[in-house]
């Protein structure tokens, strides 16, 4: 028997009402911010993420699928969102629609990794660009829509955390710090460390190595190294979402895990399934659309990961809506009455009303156990005496009920709930 590959999973259809639900909430909350969703292609070519993400990442340097196609070009299936988009946004000329502008996206993203929980090979993301807005109010905007969505979803127990890791300019001084900070300690940390020392010491901060972890907890803080600018940015952005009622915590430790971001970076962590981990992450990116070939433009966003996300809903008890269920069950008892159903059933189905009928040959025994486990909440029965009357009798499988009804009347019925 073929089965699926390694770090994968199959999303079952008494699953993916699931996924409707948070899809559906994401889209609410996003479109109530003033956000349109934006499509990108599951594979672009690799030199955008190469200039993108950054060489450096452990994304680009060990997870990507990348593979050359039939005429002999490097692509990559996309492992994050946000490239894309910000490639979208360069060749298609969408600042000329206006700015901000504001996307949100659902995607497929796929990194060749150790499958853990809530975090596999291929998994989905759901997230949000912001284009053309400079101003902390825009981080705080970003900021806050998650929240919002967080908290129709019942979520409680998911914590912001915030950091700036400041610009171009204030960091050259703070890579100096930490330079001088590890060249001592090198000998004791792991290969990556070591490779990232040279190239960007910033994301040693971010080893989960737990040797590292003894050193980088003791390392200069990029907080203590912000400019003026990048420094009154943090402090404006900490006091919008004060304004906004969004609670968090200050982490000097987040720097992200990808090379285009600067100033603002932010995760929502939660501890209810299992170890803290982060649900979803963003921040400011002002020099990604830069290296991929654009024109200067300043931006902020987020992702977060949807089988991540369901994990949490779960742990905590979060409220989901039932699996909405079919209406009507229209049993046939042979074979006229079946075929009297089937067009009834489309007549329904075109009122709007959701039902099924015998696609098996079943007896009738057989069709109302089958309708019981679909929960159909009403089963309609046409025998030779239906038939005869122009009506079917209607069984309330709720309340264990039965009426007789004619068939002009049955959408009526049927849909006063």
């Amino acid at each position: 028997m073929i089965q699926i590959p390694k770090g994968t999973k199959d999303v079952l259809p008494k699953q993916s009402y699931l996924w409707q639900y948070v899809e559906k909430t994401a889209r609410e909350t996003a479109e109530s911010f003033g956000f349109r969703e934006i499509r990108t292609p599951m594979f672009e070519h690799t030199e955008l993420f190469l200039r993108g993400v950054g060489d450096t990442t452990d994304v680009v340097s060990k997870e990507m699928y990348t593979f050359f196609d039939k005429g002999n070009r490097s692509i990559t299936l996309k492992p994050e969102g946000t490239a894309g988009v910000a490639r979208s946004f360069v060749e298609n000329g969408l600042a000329n629609d206006g700015l901000p502008a504001k996307m949100y996206y659902f995607s497929p993203a796929f990194r060749y990794e150790r499958p853990q929980a809530g975090r596999l090979r291929e998994h989905h993301q759901f997230g949000v660009e912001l284009y053309g807005a400079a101003g902390a109010q825009a981080d705080a905007e970003v900021i806050t829509l998650v929240d919002a969505f967080y908290k129709k979803l019942g979520l409680k127990k998911v914590q912001l955390e915030l950091n700036s890791i400041g610009c171009k300019d204030c960091r050259t001084a703070y890579n100096a710090a930490l330079k001088e900070y590890f060249a001592p300690r090198l000998g004791e940390m792991c290969e990556d460390c070591n490779a990232r020392f040279s190239k960007n010491p910033m994301r040693m901060i971010d080893c989960k190595n737990e040797k590292c972890k003894v050193h980088t907890a003791g390392a200069p803080r990029m907080l203590d190294y912000l400019c003026p600018d990048c420094r009154a940015h943090f402090e404006e952005v900490k006091r919008l979402l004060d304004g906004a009622g969004v609670k968090y915590e200050v982490n000097p430790s987040i720097v992200r895990g990808l090379d285009y971001y600067s100033r603002t970076v932010f995760e929502f962590v939660s501890g209810a399934a299992g170890a803290q981990g982060t649900v979803c992450g963003g921040g400011r990116y002002d020099t990604l659309l830069e290296q991929i070939g654009g024109k200067p433009v300043p931006a902020v966003g987020f992702g977060g990961g949807i089988e991540r996300l369901l994990m949490v809903m779960e742990a905590e008890g979060a409220p989901i809506p039932e699996l909405n269920r079919v209406t009507c069950y229209l049993a046939g008892m042979d074979g006229v009455s079946r075929e009297k159903a089937f067009l009834l059933a489309n007549e329904l189905r075109s009122s709007g009303v959701s039902c099924e009928t015998d696609l098996m040959d079943r007896s009738v025994k057989a069709q109302f156990k089958y309708a019981d486990k679909i929960g159909a909440r009403y089963v309609a029965v046409i025998g030779e005496s239906e038939l005869n009357e122009g009506a079917a009798e209607v069984k309330d499988m709720k309340n264990s009920t039965s009426e007789r009804i004619k068939f002009a009347d049955l959408v009526a019925y049927l849909k006063r709930g």
